[in-house]
């Protein structure tokens, strides 16, 4: 007689083994706990419990499903046999132990596997068991040597996959900030939001195995202008109805809330779009870290130069061009092999979700390797002209003169050593920053790099070469030396007393039309206000130093800085002209606020699940008052993001506020807060604590 059909093996449960394969993984702090967080190219584990005991013609299928109309054709389907062997260049399944009822099974994935967010089920015989939550998200796998997201090191794999707090560099050159910033990839809904990210970018199922294809679209979808992507950017000054770009302290929040809501969050600038890049990238597995340049170039022309007008008085003229110079510019590197590129260009790819510039119909921009940026290899993808223009294009400086009513343009100088400066990032293990420079560009003036820029310019197409071309101007018949001096530390609220400065070095007679000029911009070089000017013709006969002094009052400049909702710098700009050679002379210098401190306080290690005290002072040291002050304080692990209000905040008052702490995480936790206000855009502190269990 047949046997009943009530005999045929059904399965009861899966259990995926979360805390065993998350160890194994390096996937042990991603908060979706309840389901199970692989890296490809990697075997993970499962137990079936079966309604008996398997037997040897018991048939046993493994599946795991992805998209709405799964198919084996196109790899969104894959039906794995336990039973059938281990094939390492596919998907497979074996069965590693039995114990009763209960099954362990072993599955691998292949080192190029599709990432993305898995549903699993069992089929035995007719019977299908689909347990609802069991969902399996296969991430990118630095630490697999046949994944092209490899990387060697395990202190850099820590640095760049693991952590999820860091700083962004922001500034000028000659004043660099770490800003804290918390990356927060393993927080509450941050990898469904990237999953999601990953279904709106519309790349077909094959692709997504591909971080170079992975990474690009994330470029365009954390930018919102062409697919109501992660944040809406916003340079305008003006942040009502959404979030200033300087009151973020980390990118989970913005997460968060772009997953909950599904619409652009507001408002977004460079630095915001790095960090919330960063984390995409670090949750989804690929390497990655905030880069930022000082000194950045926006070609519009794409001849590998920025024209910078200025007129008869000195002051930058923003309406003659739309190129620019921004005074710090923050993208991403990612790690990754290139095998879609010839040899020699794997390692480190800029990309940037900052929507600047349309590349393929979309703003989104990289990854384009370092190496092919310092060598001047231009023609490779992706994006590698502008990515060279940013660190490396020549400034060009012209006055436009009126002459008998009509415009003149008079060239005055051009550089070739101003464009990308000091470019950062954090260091690997430590809280300070790493120069990484040279491994976009050779030292300025070498002869490779001016071999670069001789390459990079024989890519240019006909009309832009001979604009690329520059020359090296004749040394100068008179010794004359432009500087500006005062006080290095502008505090807010106090009046800024510059000296304009011209040095005579030559035994000969000049004399010299001088004009200088003050002016607020905003980081990207957008004038705000123009503070002052001089123009004045002297004499350096018997005068070896000629000083001229440019002093601006504290009125003339705050009530443009309180009503901009960004934080501005002070910008000089410098031109002499000899009557004697026609020889002309320019120089600019860029001067930041100095702000206080805002100070974080609480104990230097807590237990998990125990409660302690945080607090946050503040004392108003600047001579003016601070109106509608807000405390944004963030701890990933202890608390999510708040904002106190802090009201007007008078000179001499000291704030402290308090939070009651409850971790719940183990490890070393950063604290961030930031203190912003009508006049004081951002302060920020920050603390580390250990939790211990």
């Amino acid at each position: 007689m047949s046997q009943p059909a009530a005999s045929s093996l059904k399965t009861l449960g899966v259990d995926l083994l979360q805390k065993q394969n998350a160890g194994l993984h390096h996937t042990e702090e991603y908060h979706e706990n309840t389901s199970l967080i692989v890296r490809r190219g990697q075997v993970f584990q499962l137990k079936l419990t079966f309604d008996r005991e398997l037997k040897d013609n018991d048939k046993v299928v493994v599946q795991l499903s992805v998209g709405e109309k799964p198919m084996e054709s196109n790899e969104t389907l894959l039906l794995m046999n336990p039973r059938s062997g281990q094939d390492s260049r596919c998907w497979c399944a074996n069965i590693s132990n039995t114990n009763g009822k209960e099954c362990l099974v072993t599955v691998t994935s292949p080192a190029d596997a599709a990432v993305g967010k898995y549903f699993l089920s069992v089929k035995t015989g007719s019977h299908i068991y689909s347990p609802g939550n069991k969902v399996v998200y296969v991430l990118f796998n630095p630490w697999c040597e046949a994944d092209t997201v490899f990387m060697p090191n395990d202190t850099e794999r820590l640095e760049y996959v693991l952590s999820d707090t860091g700083y962004i560099y922001v500034g000028s050159v000659q004043n660099i900030v770490g800003r804290p910033w918390n990356f927060g990839q393993f927080e509450e809904d941050v990898l469904d939001s990237c999953m999601y990210l990953l279904d709106k970018s519309k790349l077909k199922h094959k692709v997504r195995k591909d971080p170079v294809i992975v990474s690009r679209a994330m470029s365009a979808l954390v930018n919102s202008n062409d697919d109501s992507g992660v944040l809406f950017g916003n340079w305008s000054g003006i942040y009502t109805g959404g979030t200033s770009p300087v009151a973020w302290t980390g990118s989970a929040l913005i997460l968060q809330k772009y997953y909950k809501t599904k619409k652009p969050i507001c408002f977004g600038q460079c630095w915001v779009f790095s960090g919330v890049l960063t984390t995409v990238m670090r949750c989804l597995g690929i390497p990655a870290r905030s880069v930022s340049n000082f000194a950045s170039a926006h070609d519009t022309e794409e001849n590998l130069k920025v024209d910078i007008y200025l007129n008869e008085r000195g002051e930058k003229l923003d309406d003659m061009t739309s190129d620019s110079v921004w005074n710090f510019h923050v993208w991403n590197d990612v790690w990754m092999r290139r095998p879609d590129l010839p040899q020699g260009f794997d390692g480190w790819q800029a990309v940037d979700a900052t929507p600047q510039e349309i590349s393929q119909g979309v703003y989104q921009c990289g990854p384009c390797p370092l190496k092919a940026i310092r060598s001047g290899e231009v023609y490779l993808l992706y994006d590698s002209k502008f990515v060279f223009a940013e660190v490396n294009a020549d400034r060009v400086f012209w006055q436009v003169k009126n002459v008998n009513g009509k415009q003149k343009l008079v060239k005055l100088r051009e550089e070739s050593k101003a464009i990308g400066k000091s470019i950062s990032t954090k260091a690997v293990g430590k809280n300070t920053r790493e120069d990484i420079t040279a491994q976009y560009k050779f030292p300025e003036g070498s002869p490779e790099e001016r071999k670069a820029v001789e390459k990079a310019c024989s890519y240019l197409n006909s009309s832009n070469l001979a604009v690329c071309q520059s020359t090296t101007p004749p040394p100068l018949q008179a010794g004359i030396q432009l500087e500006v001096e005062g006080e290095k530390a502008l505090w807010l609220g106090s009046p800024i007393n510059l000296n304009i400065i011209a040095k005579n070095s030559s035994a000969g007679a000049w004399t010299i039309n001088l004009v200088a000029s003050c002016q607020l911009q905003c980081y990207t070089g957008k004038v705000e206000a123009n503070l002052g000017s001089i123009k004045q013709i002297v004499q350096t006969e018997s005068k070896p130093v000629i000083q001229l002094p440019l002093n601006i009052a504290a009125d003339d400049y705050m009530k443009t800085v309180t009503s901009v909702e960004d934080e501005l710098l002070l910008k000089v700009n410098i031109i002499a002209e000899i009557q004697e050679t026609n020889e002309k002379l320019t120089d600019e210098l860029t001067l930041t606020f100095q702000y206080p401190p805002l100070k974080v306080e609480m104990p230097e290690t807590a237990k998990i699940n125990e409660d302690f005290t945080c607090s946050f002072i503040f004392k108003n040291t600047l001579c003016i008052p601070l109106e509608k002050c807000k405390l944004h304080v963030e701890g990933l692990g202890i608390f999510k993001m708040e904002t106190i209000d802090q009201g007007d905040i008078m000179p001499g008052r000291i704030i402290k506020s308090q939070i009651i702490c409850a971790p719940n995480k183990t490890g070393e936790k950063k604290i961030v807060a930031k203190l912003t206000s009508n006049q004081v855009k951002g302060i920020s502190g920050e603390k580390m604590i250990t939790i211990t269990a």
